[in-house]
């Protein structure tokens, strides 16, 4: 069986500095700490002070620990195929962990990881960090959202009463609703999100209020088969006022997150994210036409999802039953 060899230690460092300051040579070092002479002269020549050609406990730790770091760094994205696949979906607003999960589906047998793909963005592209949801100069973690004032709501059943098939996703027709609201426009955005297939529907409200919110979600329900939308989950904002009315057009039944609980309604939420990448902070929304709408939800129902296995809102929505996905 073949001696393992062991690192030299800060410790045995210390006394190769002392032993070579006093004059002793490779050998005589190599006895005193029982080393092989070949260890004690790779050490000494690889980690001296180039500089003044001085062997020093101190430095020889630096450089130890420099190496090692060096050696640790695997180049990112090396693979030319990937990176070009990196920057093409990056740009069609892709992020980095449905890149990962994408790849392999598109292209069997290539593979790569979400934190390889961030890594190479901040290390080694930082033209590309524009592409990503939040552009961030760097990366950080994600802040609290602020809560919203609670309205009353006529008629009004808590989300703790929603059906539990809505709840874990096993049936398609369970929605989620919000808007899309800026400060420089009295016109918003309404965005519906079905829970199982993350299908989503937007349509522009010229002024955000409860009649127009309730015409736009039934407008855009309208087009969606009976048996497919079931319920309506809302947060308790005063756009959603008017929920009976919908109810009474497309026969869903409403429920609502819990007072400063919007999160209970995180699909929607996700996607009003995504939405925002389109038309940011600030945005006059009276100037957007229809027609970029239209292609903000075309993109949305077209982009693969982790959630949904690498599958698109559209192919999930599609397909006869709901296939569910940790």
């Amino acid at each position: 069986m073949p001696k393992q060899y062991n690192q030299i230690t800060a410790d045995e460092r210390d006394k190769i500095a002392v032993f070579s300051a006093g004059g002793f040579n490779y050998s005589g070092i190599a006895r005193m700490l029982g080393r092989n002479r070949s260890s004690i002269m790779r050490e000494i020549l690889r980690n001296s002070s180039k500089q003044y050609h001085v062997y020093t406990s101190m430095h020889a730790d630096k450089r130890s620990v420099e190496r090692k770091s060096q050696a640790n760094r695997h180049e990112r994205l090396k693979n030319d195929f990937i990176r070009e696949y990196v920057h093409e979906k990056l740009k069609e607003q892709w992020t980095p962990e449905v890149i990962a999960g994408r790849l392999d589906q598109d292209h069997p047998g290539f593979t790569i990881s979400h934190e390889a793909i961030y890594q190479y963005i901040y290390k080694d592209a930082p033209e590309l960090k524009k592409c990503l949801p939040r552009s961030r100069r760097v990366r950080r973690k994600r802040k609290a959202a602020k809560l919203n004032s609670v309205n009353r709501i006529p008629e009004r059943i808590g989300i703790d009463l929603r059906p539990q098939e809505a709840n874990d996703r096993a049936q398609f027709g369970h929605w989620e609703a919000d808007a899309v609201v800026s400060r420089q426009s009295l016109a918003s955005v309404a965005v519906l999100a079905e829970r199982a297939s993350r299908l989503t529907k937007l349509k522009k409200i010229e002024r955000n209020n409860a009649e127009n919110f309730s015409k736009a979600v039934i407008s855009r329900l309208t087009t969606v088969t009976p048996d497919r939308r079931k319920t309506i989950t809302y947060d308790n904002g005063k756009e959603n006022m008017n929920h009976q009315d919908i109810n009474a057009s497309l026969g869903t039944q409403s429920f609502f997150c819990n007072p400063y609980h919007s999160w209970e309604k995180g699909s929607v939420e996700q996607i009003v994210g995504l939405v925002r990448r389109y038309l940011p902070k600030k945005t006059d929304f009276a100037k957007v036409s229809d027609d970029k709408i239209a292609y903000i939800e075309h993109q949305l129902n077209s982009r693969p999802r982790k959630c949904l296995g690498f599958k698109t809102p559209y192919e999930v929505f599609s397909s006869t039953r709901v296939a569910l996905h940790d």
